[in-house]
């Protein structure tokens, strides 16, 4: 059951049938964060919006005439489902696809738009494989798994065939990871070809299974999930892609939802890329430790689709993690005048007032208090930090 780089090369014509062969931008900005080269290998551009139709498309292909006659079922947060359900559209199958409650409307739609049946099952992702598995047992449909399959992990590792190919400079390679499919494949034929090669997977932290299995030697699973990047919330590492991780990556770090939503910004923002916050985690993982990873590096970025009422919301999380965004309690005296002089200063200091609430009912004020509650928008963090500064020299108490 084991991949190696022979079965990864003999996918090559099957996915350039169906998927593109998506840019490799150079990052100016990063770079000169990072002070060297970083390149950003765009699989949010892909069909489908994420890497996920290179292997869906491998494995439904290589099913005999029975095993497509009797359909196929998956089950998936919103990537898998829409490669599995393009997959099949493609190859004249009957798709059924389980996803959790909840799952973003964007992605249902788009799997649904390819022609599969969608139902929701379960809070998790591991609740609905389990519907999944369990339709399969009823129906005789061909379970499709996300990750844990050699098709699935050879046909993402065409991905790291085109890294090598579009930066033969790179010395490291850095993967968004939950079940390791895209991870292991790439990492497989990376380090096939270029041994030298720095691989790393990064995970969120509020789900990241790995870091644990590899310490135990075997795949853990995860009690709890708690992570917006739902693209790689997985609670338990594959059975195969746990040994070709362990055996062919280099590192696994994790980053904070602040570090992923930061980078969706800097992404939207720098480099016009819409990335789902999966998607932005190789680059998070870069701009957590700017010097911690050999140049040139190369980022994946996974995935693009995100639900747009959420891109609001990260937009405004990630402003607020970048210090964008300042939230502040300031105790003024309750007098005419007291808040316009406040505002003034704030204005003299290029604070931007978004809002503004006055408290006035607290044990902790005198009488002839208000404190009030100021969200303020700043041109960063060092902005933010002059703002503060500004203020106490001014004889404000300032709350954060």
């Amino acid at each position: 059951m084991s991949v190696t780089l022979a079965d990864i090369e003999q996918c090559r014509e099957v996915v350039d049938a169906v998927a593109l062969r998506t840019a490799m931008e150079e990052s100016r900005w990063l770079q000169n964060i990072v002070g060297g080269q970083v390149l950003l290998k765009c699989e949010n551009l892909q069909r489908t919006g994420s890497f996920k139709i290179r292997g869906a498309y491998v494995r439904l292909s290589r099913l005999s005439a029975d095993e497509r006659a009797r359909g196929v079922v998956a089950a998936s947060a919103g990537n898998h489902a829409q490669g599995v359900a393009l997959a099949a559209q493609l190859l004249g199958i009957t798709a059924t696809v389980f996803m959790p409650e909840g799952a973003p409307i964007p992605k249902a739609n788009a799997t649904r738009g390819y022609g599969a049946d969608v139902r929701f099952h379960g809070e998790s992702l591991t609740e609905a494989l389990v519907a999944a598995q369990e339709h399969a047992d009823a129906t005789g449909a061909v379970f499709i798994h996300p990750f844990d399959h050699p098709d699935i992990m050879s046909g993402q590792g065409t991905c790291g065939l085109e890294i090598l190919e579009q930066a033969p400079q790179a010395r490291t390679v850095l993967v968004p990871t939950g079940g390791g499919g895209l991870l292991a494949g790439v990492a497989l034929a990376i380090k096939a070809k270029r041994p030298d090669v720095r691989v790393v997977g990064v995970q969120a932290a509020g789900a990241a299974a790995y870091p644990e299995s590899l310490r135990t030697g075997a795949p853990v699973a995860l009690q709890r999930m708690l992570t917006m990047a739902d693209g790689i919330a997985v609670a338990r590492p594959g059975d195969l892609t746990f040994a070709a991780v362990r055996d062919h990556v280099d590192e696994i770090v994790t980053v904070s939802e602040d570090s992923m939503s930061r980078a969706l910004v800097l992404l939207l923002e720098r480099a016009k890329m819409v990335v789902e916050p999966s998607g932005a985690a190789a680059v998070a993982a870069i701009l957590d430790a700017p010097h911690a990873f050999e140049t040139p590096a190369v980022a994946v970025l996974s995935g693009g689709n995100v639900d747009p009422l959420l891109l609001g919301n990260l937009i405004r999380h990630g402003m607020a993690a970048g210090g964008r965004y300042l939230s502040i309690g300031c105790v003024i005296s309750d007098r005419p005048g007291g808040l316009a002089t406040l505002l003034r200063d704030l204005a003299d200091a290029g604070a931007n007032v978004l809002e503004v609430v006055h408290e006035r009912t607290s044990v902790s004020l005198h009488i002839g208090e208000v404190q009030v509650r100021l969200s303020l928008e700043t041109r960063g963090a060092p902005h933010a930090e002059a703002v503060l500064a500004r203020l106490r020299e001014h004889g404000y108490e300032v709350v954060q």
